[in-house]
Parts: C-alpha cells; structure tokens; sequence
C-alpha cells in the first residue's frame, strides 16, 4: 500500500479533515478546496494509519488512540500545535480523543462514532454491521474496479454511505472500492474495537463544538446512536441535524457539507463579524 501526500491547500486558521472508517482522505476531495477558497483557511487532510494511503500501523491492533497518535505526528511535522478539527464517523471520534490531548480549537463531529460505553449493545451493533460486510469486502477485494459493474454494486454502497444510490457518482465508486480494498484497518480495528470502551469523557469537553446527525444515516442511525453524546456533552454544544443525506455526506452534498463547516469555523474565529 503506498503512502499518499494529504491534501493541504489554502492559508489562515489551521483546519484538519479527518475520514470515515474504511474510506481515506479522498471523502474530503470536494470540502477542502470549498473551505480553502474562502481565503481564511488552511485545509490538512490526511489519510489516517492503516487506510488506504495512510501510514503502515505500528502494531497488528489499532484503535482510536494510535489513530491519534498517527494524526498527532502529521500535526507536528507541518507545525501545528493545535487545530480546528472536523471528523466524520471515526474521525469524529479521533477529534475528540486529540480534543483531550489539547490539540483542538474547536471540533465538529458529523455522524461521529465513539457514542457508546465498553459494554453498550449499539458497539456491538456497529461492529456486527461491519462484520456482515464481509462478503462485499471480499468481492471488492477479488475484482478491484470491476466491482463497479456488478449489478446492485452502487446500491450496496450507497447503504454506507449516502442517502440514495444516485448520491455516489461513477468516480466516487471507484475510490470508495480502492479505499476499502487497500484498509487494514478493516479487521485491525474492528478486533480492538469488542474490547474497548468509547468515548467516556464527553463531559470534560471544553471548547466550542458541533454534533452534526445525518437523518438517513444507515450505520450511526440517530437517535439510537446520538444519545450519548446528547446525555454527556456540555448543554452549550450545537447540534444540526442534516435532512436526506446518509454517513459520510461529503459524496452527496460536499457543498452543503462545506457550507455547514465554514459556517461553523466563521463563528469561532469571528470572520463573520469581520465580513459585516
């Protein structure tokens, strides 16, 4: 698996993108030049340790906190103390755990994962939505691109992933199979992922911060996956919910997903204010 250079465009307030589980930084082909257009962002977007293009992982196992140790020693080498971060699905959960290792000026969780407690019924629930994948990962995996042409291939990815099946584009399919055929991480993570608890300090969570719910999400499905972050995050956190778009919305609506961030980012480093 050869390592790939993050996107990294744009100058002014430091903004890192991180993806969904499976996917890499491909998801954020759309958002970062949408965000780095406005003349006041730079946009880092790595793929995180174990997906496709990221760096080899250091050891068979991988959860949340060596993904942040990953995104950590990205953060160092382009000299970034701390940034606003803005995390999808698993990225959602890695920006809290660099939240708690003071890397964060603000953070944004669009459909984040980590809701849940060790024992909670709804990890073991995402874990088996992703153990029944199986069959399509190893489809993937023995046809490559041909997989696009398999009927019903759009429709299967589209349950992941988006809304509709007409929320992926032709190019989108094709770097979706490259992701999840190239990722370690499938059974990397999903190993640890039994053992480990998720997010058990929501509360301490000190800086500005965005819960985004996708109403057609069909892997963190809301509320049943929300209602932790509801119960233990500070009142003061905002939260939006986004009709008819699915898990990672950035394939079906990068620029309503681009507007929901800038907006986001506008109110905490006061560009609005400046702009009026």
């Amino acid at each position: 698996m050869r390592q790939r250079d993050p996107i990294h465009l744009g100058s002014g307030e430091p903004v890192l993108l991180l993806h969904p589980f499976m996917m890499s930084q491909n998801v954020w082909k759309n958002v970062a030049p949408a965000l780095a257009e406005t003349g006041r962002y730079e946009v880092f977007a790595p793929t995180m340790a174990g997906h496709n293009g990221g760096r080899k992982n250091r050891s068979w196992l991988l959860d949340s906190s060596t993904l942040a140790d990953d995104v950590e020693r990205w953060l160092d080498e382009i000299g970034w103390d701390t940034a606003h971060i803005v995390g999808n699905s698993l990225g959602g959960w890695v920006a809290f755990e660099l939240e708690r290792r003071n890397r964060a000026r603000s953070l944004m969780g669009i459909a984040p994962a980590g809701g849940w407690h060790r024992w909670t019924p709804a990890k073991y629930e995402i874990v088996f939505k992703f153990v029944m994948g199986l069959p399509v990962w190893l489809t993937a995996k023995a046809l490559g691109p041909r997989a696009a042409r398999l009927p019903g291939a759009r429709a299967a990815a589209s349950v992941p992933c988006s809304a509709t099946r007409d929320g992926i584009s032709d190019e989108d399919m094709l770097d979706i199979i490259d992701d999840v055929t190239h990722c370690p991480a499938y059974y990397q993570l999903l190993v640890k992922a039994l053992l480990m608890p998720g997010l058990m300090e929501l509360a301490d969570t000190g800086i500005p911060t965005s819960l985004v719910v996708c109403e057609k999400d069909r892997v963190l499905p809301h509320p049943r996956f929300t209602k932790h972050f509801r119960k233990h995050l500070p009142r003061d956190v905002q939260f939006t919910e986004l009709d008819g778009v699915g898990h990672i919305p950035m394939f079906e609506a990068p620029d309503r997903i681009a507007g929901v961030i800038r907006d986001f980012l506008d109110e905490q480093t006061g560009s609005q204010r400046a702009i009026g």
